[in-house]
């Protein structure tokens, strides 16, 4: 199998693609600056399998941490995930075609 570089859109989209990290993204867009804690309270996650979600987020360029005295502090960064967007809007105009011509072929096979 080829080895290739990881870009920062894989990395992203990697991020992106769990569950839990996007849980996690929602609550800091929500309660921005939660504790790690605070964070793996809701998703019933020890601290070291929160950590681990964090360090993919943080991987991917999509969190910060801050850290005063012993409490870290998580806050979201927009940055990759508008990089994401601006790739996915490129097959926008397939998307909207496509179900445009399906729209046309429901309303026409409904008046027959």
């Amino acid at each position: 199998m080829a080895k290739h570089k990881t870009s920062d859109m894989d990395r992203t989209f990697w991020a992106l693609a769990d569950p839990t990290r996007r849980g996690v993204l929602q609550r800091l867009m929500d309660e921005p600056g939660l504790s790690v804690s605070e964070l793996a309270r809701p998703f019933s996650l020890k601290l070291p399998g929160m950590t681990k979600h964090l360090d993919v987020l943080s991987d991917a360029g999509l969190i910060t941490r801050t850290k005063t005295g012993r409490t870290v502090s998580v806050h979201l960064s927009v940055g990759p995930m508008r990089e994401a967007m601006e790739w996915l809007k490129r097959y926008e105009r397939f998307w909207t075609a496509n179900i445009d011509r399906l729209v046309a072929f429901v309303e026409e096979d409904g008046e027959r």
